[in-house]
């Protein structure tokens, strides 16, 4: 990236961008917000939302500003190590950042203000919660003004929300389709008739979607759908809003992993010996972001994460990745994100000039990337190469800590019954050879109780 230019997704709003100098990031407040950024803090709405874990928290620096002819000043946000988009939600993360948006919005309005978009992209995960990172989303409020995010809360909250309760989990890529949110009269088509029985669906989306394509003018379509409204009846709306968000559930069942650990093969001494390896390399690393490729439910993220390593934990499947979030609730753990991703087609790089949003592996490297029991479901699977596989795992991380699975392995086998096995090669001194191309093999190891081998990797420079 270039020096001292505005982040690729920072372009839509005219008050204020992102910026990079001497690898810090930056947001310039132009003057144009002066009187809303002056409310936010001196209201004490900024230090409300920052204490409750709501709003990522900036400094104010003498800096010199990007673009200084419109500046008012320059703060320095929190740095948030690894951005996650809605697309790599699980149903939960998906309903915290809905719940926490109309939060915020309660709040702002108690101060006089209001969030002037609901952009889930403007929501990031940090220390175990729900956080907005855009502190210049607020607009004064202005008694009789609707709220004018009130369409994108919708189609980027409540309608993947209510498509993943009510008709199929998987539907929230939709979000990755649809940059903007998903559409409220196709929410509306892939809904149940059911889901018109509950009031706050029927008003939310299938009426507001009604009344979208009933506008003649679709240029202006949240002042005909809203149009004048009281504070009162704001808060009404934030409520029922937030009562049907509440009202969504999803039960994590019926997938391929969401069971993972009960039916793998280990025994309990080499289950035992492989947590012990992967935490003692953890430490040996000490790094400070782990992406866990095929973490399952967290269970060895969480080697790095008890540790307080940030572990960012990625699984294809939406049982398992709920799973896992559903234990950082419990625990109230700070330090693991559990994220959604399929390693055979990662999130590409979407949006404006196919800039807006980076691709999976355009946010590497992690410090140590942990690839354990995955790389037969790549190479057997999916038919990758292991040459493909090495460089792949080397653009992704500095540090590897990776499993060899074994054609003789019980789970491989499984993998060929239902196939012709075309892989030769897929053998253990094939892929040694493959990944000496770009590591350096430092420690391997023989699980014990098993055929699988652990190693650790550095890549080569």
């Amino acid at each position: 990236m270039k020096n001292n230019v505005r982040l690729a997704a920072s372009f839509r709003d005219p008050n204020g961008f992102i910026f990079k100098r001497d690898g810090v990031l930056y947001r310039q407040v132009n003057q144009s917000y002066s009187a809303e950024y002056s409310l936010l803090m001196e209201s004490g709405l900024y230090a409300r939302l920052v204490k409750a874990g709501l709003l990522v928290s900036h400094e104010e620096v003498n800096v010199t500003p990007a673009e200084s002819a419109q500046a008012f000043k320059v703060i320095q946000p929190e740095y948030v190590p690894f951005i996650s988009y809605p697309y790599e939600w699980s149903f939960g993360l998906l309903k915290e950042a809905a719940l926490a948006t109309l939060s915020i919005q309660k709040r702002a309005l108690k101060a006089g203000m209001t969030l002037k978009d609901a952009s889930a992209y403007n929501i990031q995960f940090v220390r175990g919660k729900a956080a907005l990172i855009d502190s210049l989303s607020f607009d004064i409020y202005h008694e009789g003004e609707p709220w004018v995010a009130y369409r994108q809360f919708c189609q980027h909250f409540l309608a993947p929300l209510a498509l993943m309760s009510h008709t199929d989990v998987r539907l929230n890529q939709l979000l990755r389709v649809y940059i903007d949110g998903v559409p409220l009269d196709l929410a509306s088509r892939l809904l149940p008739f059911a889901s018109r029985l509950d009031f706050g669906l029927l008003t939310h989306i299938h009426l507001h979607a009604r009344l979208q394509a009933g506008s003649a003018d679709q240029t202006k379509p949240q002042k005909s759908a809203s149009g004048t409204m009281t504070k009162q009846a704001m808060q009404g709306l934030i409520e029922n809003l937030e009562a049907t968000v509440k009202k969504l559930n999803w039960k994590p069942a019926g997938t391929e992993w969401g069971n993972y650990y009960d039916i793998t093969n280990y025994s309990d001494k080499a289950f035992q010996h492989k947590q012990t390896l992967v935490s003692n390399w953890i430490s040996r690393v000490a790094p400070k972001l782990v992406w866990d490729l095929g973490a399952n439910d967290g269970t060895f993220s969480r080697l790095a994460s008890d540790k307080d390593i940030l572990a960012v934990s990625f699984d294809i499947d939406p049982a398992a990745v709920e799973q896992n979030y559903q234990k950082v609730k419990a625990k109230s753990e700070k330090s693991i994100v559990p994220l959604l991703l399929d390693l055979t087609n990662p999130s590409p790089a979407i949006g404006w000039h196919n800039r807006e949003r980076e691709s999976f592996i355009e946010r590497a490297p992690a410090d140590l990337v942990l690839a354990l029991a995955l790389i037969h479901h790549l190479a057997i699977s999916n038919n990758v190469p292991l040459p493909q596989l090495a460089d792949f795992f080397a653009d992704a991380g500095k540090w590897l800590v990776i499993e060899f699975v074994p054609k003789s392995d019980s789970q491989v086998q499984k993998l060929l019954t239902s196939r012709k096995d075309i892989f030769p090669n897929y053998t253990r001194e094939s892929f040694e050879e493959a990944f000496a191309e770009r590591f350096t093999i430092r420690e391997k190891v023989a699980v014990e109780e098993s055929e699988r081998f652990l190693y650790l990797m550095e890549k080569r420079d």
